[in-house]
C-alpha cells in the first residue's frame, strides 16, 4: 500500500437491529428504500470499496442521503462500520484502542466541518493554536505555527480579532488554518464551503487549490456541487444511496459516465472548467517547414483547402503560421517560407481548459496552435470549442 494513504474494504455501515437481514438483502441487489421498508435497516454504505494516493486532492460527491459524509467520517472513526474495514496506510483503524485513535486524529488525520467547529471563548489565534496545546507544545512555537498557517489562508493581522468580528469565509479560513496547522498527512472536509456565498466560496476554492499545491496533502473533499467537485478534484466519486457509482477524473467521467444518474449530474457541469485543450484539439491537416519555399507551402494549402499552414522547424518546433497572402509574396521574391510567416501567434498548452480557450478562440483568425515542450502537436478551431459546450445527445441515454 505504499502508494495508497487511505483505503476502504467493502466498507457497509447500517442502522437499524435488523442488520443481518438487511445485508441478505442488499446481496441481492435489493435498493435502499425497499431495505428500510423490509427490515426497519437505513443503508448508510454498502460495499464501498476506494484507493486514495498521496498528495491527492480526493472529492466525494452526492445528494443529500447518499452516504458521502458517514463515509468520510469512517475515515477517522468517528463513525465505526458495521462490515468492512478503513486503512491508513496499512493500519486498520478497527485495530486501534481509544488512546491510539486520539493521537490519530490530533496528528495524522484532521477534519474542517461545514460550520466551522470553532471555539467562541478563544480570539482567532487562540483557536489556530488549539490543536498544537493540546500536544504540549511551547507557546512560543506554537504562535509561531499558527500565524504561519494564519498567513497561508489570507487572515494575516486578524490573529486577536474575536470571532464573532469574522465572517463566514473568515472563520472557513481560521478553521482551514487550525487544521493545517497540525501538519496533517490527510484533511479531511465535510461540505467545507457550502455555508458560503458564490463569491466567497470561489475565493476558498482557490485558496484552496494554492494550499493544496504548496503543502502537497492528500485531501478528501466532501460537496453535492458537481462544478466544485470537477474544479477541485484530481479524481471525483459519485455516491447514490450509499453506493459507490463511479471514481474517475473530472474528464474521464464527463467524457464516458458509467450510468444515466452520472450523466445527469454531469449535465449540471460548466464542462468548459473541465474539459482540456487536450480533449478537443485535432491533428493539422496543413504543416510546412520554415526551410520550405512558396510552391510547397501553397501547394499544402489548396491540398486541404484552407487559407494558411502551421510552420515548424525539422523538430516539429512551432515557429509561426503562413497565410496564403505570405505564400504568394513568398513566390513574387523567390525566398523562404521563415521570411514572410506570422511569428506573432497565440498558442495554448494540452492541459488548459476550454475555459482559457474561450476568449483566445474568439479573436483568433486561425485555428489556435497547441503546443507541449515547443512542439506542435495539434489545433484547436472555434467549432470544435463551441462543441464541447453542447452536451453530446448521444451521451443522454
Amino acid at each position: 500500500m505504499n502508494n495508497i494513504i487511505m483505503k476502504t474494504e467493502h466498507l457497509t455501515k447500517l442502522y437499524g437491529r435488523n442488520k443481518t437481514e438487511a445485508l441478505n438483502l442488499l446481496k441481492k441487489g435489493t435498493d435502499k428504500a425497499t431495505v428500510l421498508d423490509k427490515t426497519g435497516v437505513t443503508v448508510a454504505l454498502y460495499d464501498v470499496n476506494l484507493d486514495i494516493k498521496p498528495g491527492e486532492l480526493f472529492v466525494i460527491i452526492g445528494l443529500s442521503g447518499s452516504g458521502k459524509s458517514t463515509l468520510v467520517r469512517c475515515f477517522n472513526r468517528l463513525n465505526t462500520p458495521t462490515r468492512g474495514n478503513v486503512y491508513f496506510k496499512d493500519q486498520a483503524l478497527k485495530t486501534l484502542n481509544k488512546e491510539q485513535l486520539i493521537q490519530l486524529r490530533r496528528e495524522k488525520i484532521a477534519m474542517v466541518f461545514q460550520h466551522f467547529g470553532l471555539m467562541s471563548h478563544r480570539n482567532v489565534i487562540e483557536n489556530v493554536e488549539y490543536g498544537l496545546e493540546v500536544k504540549g507544545m511551547d507557546k512560543i512555537k506554537r504562535k509561531e505555527i499558527a500565524l504561519d498557517m494564519l498567513d497561508m489562508v489570507g487572515l494575516k493581522d486578524v490573529e486577536t480579532m474575536d470571532l464573532t468580528s469574522l465572517s463566514g469565509g473568515m472563520k472557513q479560513r481560521v478553521g482551514l488554518a487550525r487544521a493545517l496547522a497540525n501538519d496533517p498527512e490527510v484533511l479531511l472536509m465535510d461540505e467545507p464551503f457550502s455555508a458560503l456565498d458564490p463569491l466567497v466560496k470561489r475565493d476558498m476554492q482557490f485558496e484552496l487549490l494554492k494550499i493544496h499545491q504548496k503543502l502537497k496533502r492528500t485531501i478528501i473533499f466532501i460537496t453535492h456541487d458537481i462544478n466544485e467537485a470537477f474544479k477541485l478534484g484530481d479524481r471525483v466519486a459519485i455516491m447514490r444511496d450509499g453506493r459507490l457509482i463511479q471514481v474517475d477524473t473530472p474528464e474521464n467521467m464527463m467524457s464516458n459516465p458509467a450510468d444515466d444518474y452520472v450523466q445527469d449530474f454531469i449535465d449540471g457541469a460548466d464542462r468548459s472548467q473541465v474539459m482540456s485543450v487536450r480533449n478537443v484539439m485535432i491533428t493539422p491537416s496543413t504543416i510546412v517547414w520554415s526551410s520550405d519555399g512558396p510552391r510547397r507551402a501553397i501547394q499544402e494549402m489548396r491540398a486541404n483547402n484552407v487559407p494558411s499552414a502551421y510552420v515548424c522547424d525539422q523538430d516539429m518546433q512551432f515557429q509561426g503560421v503562413i497565410t496564403l497572402e505570405g505564400a504568394l509574396e513568398l513566390q513574387k521574391h523567390k525566398t523562404k517560407v521563415a521570411d514572410y510567416m506570422i511569428r506573432d501567434v497565440t498558442t495554448i498548452s494540452a492541459d488548459a481548459t476550454i475555459a482559457d480557450v474561450m476568449p483566445i478562440a474568439a479573436d483568433t483568425k486561425f485555428p489556435i496552435p497547441v503546443l507541449e515542450d515547443g512542439k506542435l502537436i495539434g489545433i484547436v478551431s472555434k467549432a470544435s470549442v463551441i462543441e464541447t459546450l453542447i452536451p453530446d445527445s448521444n451521451n443522454n441515454h
